[in-house]
């Protein structure tokens, strides 16, 4: 098993390339700066979805709002990269990918930052923070809840 909760955590490399958001996504990554980790709604069936999309795949309506989320939810799957899959990653693996199911139901693409990569478990309970990269770009990733 590999290093305990208690003395791990994961650090972004410096030299990794940051997300270009997309115009569909923009009140995504704002609403990250902003400490909130929104969603979008769809405005005429409801249906909440991500990664930020034109239209919604359930109604195929283009009226698309945004919604805020507790940002509590599980793990509800992951993977664990042993190698480097970018020049800014040597050193900084293994580290784990994770699909979180937030509560509302959607699910994010993020990392946990205090449970070791051998220690991720589906079913693992978390919750989201924000770590500022830049004056432009925040990050969201996931604690242990």
């Amino acid at each position: 098993m590999g290093a305990s909760q208690t003395n791990w955590s994961f650090t972004r490399p410096e030299r990794l390339p940051l997300p270009q958001p997309f115009e569909e996504a923009l009140p995504f990554w704002e609403s990250l700066k902003r400490n909130e980790l929104r969603v979008q709604k769809c405005q005429e069936c409801a249906e909440l979805s991500h990664p930020p999309k034109a239209m919604c795949a359930s109604c195929h309506s283009f009226k698309m709002g945004w919604e805020l989320m507790s940002g509590r939810g599980t793990v509800f799957s992951y993977i664990v990269t042993r190698q480097p899959i970018h020049p800014a990653l040597v050193s900084h693996t293994p580290f784990a990918t994770v699909q979180v199911q937030l509560e509302e139901g959607p699910i994010v693409v993020s990392n946990v930052l205090d449970v070791a990569p051998d220690e991720i478990r589906i079913g693992l309970s978390v919750r989201a923070t924000f770590e500022p990269a830049n004056d432009d770009v925040t990050l969201l990733y996931f604690v242990r809840a």
